[in-house]
């Protein structure tokens, strides 16, 4: 960020940014396309600031006791016999869906990847640096104009002539984007994102046959589907193309959105595609909303798979309510990378790997999932197998499908019976301290221990310890009562171990990340988010 910013301002009021913009930059930050997203600001942003405090109160009525259930004020919208828009025919087939962050190597690799669709995300798998979310925005102009190239490493990298579709993840409605005020207040990081990409490209992408295609993450409520309703509907208007071209898919990835999925659906149903299952941060929000309820305690992260109760069932109710609407049911993400394989361990090791995704796709499928997500080229193929195998003839989009479906919303809130351990505790230490350090150097998509790690990883590994801490019924099986100079003197020893797997790295290096998860797991005030804390803490 610059020592000494100037100010740009855009006519009626002030807009300014407050961060160094190279020329190369400046082709998104058009002076039209700040007065668009001003205008964005403007009208929405009040009530997305009061829609972040109605999180608060039903927090309140959470920690109360109250439990979410199905609500009643929207039965009708429930047991209505209403559809979701026209699906654009590019986006009919979504069997194998690449995600990863906007940096110019990835979009390549992944557009290249064969992948149906790449998700560009300028959300979890991205470190929000004001140089890297602005490169971001004009890597995906070259990239839908086929102007995007690089040369790195003795490697030119460029387009092939068949590309995946391209869906863009904006930020979460609880992010602000720091280095530009409208009128003097922090802009919406959703906005700020959706419209930079929106203003540039709905057009570019029309007229190549294609559209603005979106994922919107971390909703809690129908009526924050509702907001991007409205913005689409806005957004649209503004530049002269027809209600109904954006077209998003949900991340269902809080415990509060599972219970209002029809909801969400109907309100986004002129441009809503699908729901996806956004499982790691499924479970974060599982442990954020319901903390220290008896119920609520979860094992070692590794005993909490999608045939858990709370998560299969989850999964099975998505699946239902989308295709009754006819819309696309996605499944989650397989985190693993393919392992180098220089001698028979490693090759065992990888065969183990694929194993477990070709076993997690195989899974999807046969439960009746449209699609899936992967987080490296590697896997494309794997997955699209496992879909191509297992898919029943027409199973993309059931849109007749109205099998008789009987569901008890107490399922939702059944998390799986399993013990705590000190490997446990130890291993959220290490891929929290790891995952945090290289989000503060600018990096959102982590490879840690063979598995491609984002913030959703990294927030269940800080909430289960910050449970483990209070919760009355947690127990280690091999410890007893976790302590705080328990995780103290296991941290820094992972710590230690992790530098000695890294010799050129430093313990200081890790300063800032020991004294982030400290205050994160130690602190009796659960942050929300992982990111809101660490954000002030960006090195660019």
């Amino acid at each position: 960020m610059a020592a000494s910013p100037k100010p740009l301002r855009v006519a009626p009021s002030p807009i300014e940014i407050l961060g160094e913009v190279s020329s190369e930059q400046r082709r998104v930050l058009t002076p039209e396309a700040l007065e668009f997203i001003a205008s964005l600001q403007r009208r929405f942003n009040p009530t997305r600031l009061r829609l972040l405090a109605r999180r608060k109160e039903v927090q309140k009525q959470i920690d109360n006791g109250v439990l979410p259930t199905f609500l009643k004020e929207t039965k009708a919208i429930r047991e209505g016999a209403w559809q979701v828009g026209a699906i654009p025919k590019d986006l009919r087939d979504r069997r194998v869906e690449i995600t990863g962050p906007v940096d110019r190597k990835m979009i390549i690799n992944a557009l290249n990847s064969g992948a149906q669709v790449f998700m560009a995300d300028f959300e979890d798998a991205h470190s929000p640096t004001w140089g890297a979310t602005l490169d971001g925005q004009v890597n995906l102009q070259d990239a839908i104009r086929r102007t995007i190239s690089l040369t790195t490493g003795g490697k030119d990298y460029s387009l092939n002539e068949k590309t995946s579709v391209l869906k863009v993840r904006p930020r979460g409605w609880h992010l602000a984007e720091r280095h530009i005020t409208i009128d003097g207040e922090e802009m919406s990081a959703s906005l700020f994102d959706f419209g930079l990409y929106f203003f540039h490209n709905a057009r570019e992408l029309l007229e190549r046959g294609t559209g603005p295609y979106f994922y919107l993450p971390k909703m809690e409520s129908h009526l924050e589907a509702r907001l991007w309703n409205e913005v689409f509907v806005f957004a649209q208007e503004s530049i002269g193309i027809p209600r109904g071209t954006i077209k998003a898919t949900v991340l269902i990835e809080t415990v509060l959105a599972a219970f209002e999925m029809d909801e969400i659906l109907y309100e986004l149903r002129d441009h809503i595609v699908g729901l996806n299952v956004g499982r790691w941060d499924y479970i974060f929000s599982f442990i954020k909303k319901f903390k220290l309820q008896d119920f609520a305690l979860l094992p070692d992260r590794a005993l909490v798979n999608m045939n858990s109760p709370f998560l299969k069932s989850y999964s099975e109710l998505l699946i239902h309510t989308t295709h009754r609407r006819g819309a696309y049911a996605m499944g989650g993400m397989a985190a693993a990378i393919p392992i180098r394989q220089v001698n028979a361990e490693d090759i065992k090791a990888h065969q183990a790997a694929m194993r477990l995704v070709w076993n997690d796709k195989e899974r999807e499928v046969k439960l009746g999932h449209d699609g899936t997500w992967v987080a490296h080229p590697g896997l494309v193929k794997l997955a699209q197998e496992a879909f191509q195998e297992g898919m029943l003839e027409g199973q993309i989009c059931q849109l007749s499908r109205n099998d008789p479906f009987e569901f008890d919303e107490s399922q939702l809130l059944t998390p799986p019976v399993g013990v705590i351990t000190e490997h446990g505790v130890r291993k959220n230490l290490r891929v929290a301290l790891i995952y945090i350090e290289q989000w503060l150097s600018g990096r959102g998509a982590v490879p840690i221990d063979h598995l491609m790690e984002d913030a959703a990883t990294a927030e269940i590994s800080r909430a289960q310890i910050w449970q483990w801490l209070r919760h009355p019924r947690a127990l280690l099986s091999d410890h007893g009562r976790l302590t705080v100079d328990d995780v103290n003197t296991w941290m820094s020893e992972e710590l230690k171990k992790i530098v000695a797997e890294n010799p050129n790295v430093s313990p200081e290096k890790f300063s800032k990340a020991k004294e982030l998860l400290s205050d994160l797991v130690f602190n009796d005030d659960f942050a929300d988010f992982l990111t809101l804390k660490a954000y002030p803490l960006l090195q660019a």
